[in-house]
């Protein structure tokens, strides 16, 4: 994810003055945003580190939890300085939107029963996707989530709403990785 951001951040007209991998020293350079995709482990720290440096983070470390930061950004800071997504991409970003509305419509049909497939590459840590935890959550209920590890799957998440009648499914794949990256460099733009 590094080299794509950083790729679309250039190809937008930014300037990239820091490059941390693990065991670098933690000096942004005076950057006016940092964006943060690490492990589950990591993030928290790095948010904090940023934050020290006076540089507002996007973050899209997923497996944590960011409720934290969150709440603490709003008591401490006059502007925000941390956006976290359990995912940057606009088309997914979207689909929340739509799983919201149907999950809403929904509420007064008890005949259908709502789960979530999710598949990514053999490479993902976290199981079940932030992701699809965000779409479990935006439909209130106890949702059985499937995840499924394969191949170098970018992403794909299925919301279906099963019933004897009928069957409704919404879809999101990503086709790749660059519209992650391309979310977080808006979202990073819109911090400075």
């Amino acid at each position: 994810m590094g080299h794509m951001i950083e790729s679309i951040a250039l190809e937008r007209g930014h300037a990239v003055v820091a490059r941390i991998d693990a065991g670098d020293a933690f000096d942004l350079n005076g950057a006016d945003v940092a964006i943060e995709f690490t492990t589950p482990g990591t993030a928290k720290d790095n948010i904090l580190r940023a934050w020290a440096q006076g540089v507002p983070v996007v973050c899209g470390s997923t497996g944590w939890n960011a409720q934290e930061l969150l709440e603490e950004d709003k008591r401490i800071h006059e502007k925000p300085m941390l956006i976290w997504k359990s995912n940057f991409s606009v088309g997914v970003n979207i689909f929340f939107e739509l799983n919201k509305e149907l999950a809403s419509a929904m509420k007064g049909q008890p005949q259908y029963t709502p789960s979530i497939t999710e598949t990514h590459h053999i490479h993902k840590l976290d199981k079940p996707s932030g992701t699809a935890k965000t779409l479990a959550e935006q439909i209130g209920t106890n949702v059985a989530i499937e995840s499924i590890r394969e191949g170098e799957v970018p992403g794909t998440h299925e919301v279906k709403w099963d019933s004897e009648e009928d069957t409704i499914i919404i879809t999101h794949i990503a086709k790749g990785r660059r519209g992650f990256a391309l979310g977080a460099v808006l979202a990073a733009e819109s911090l400075v």
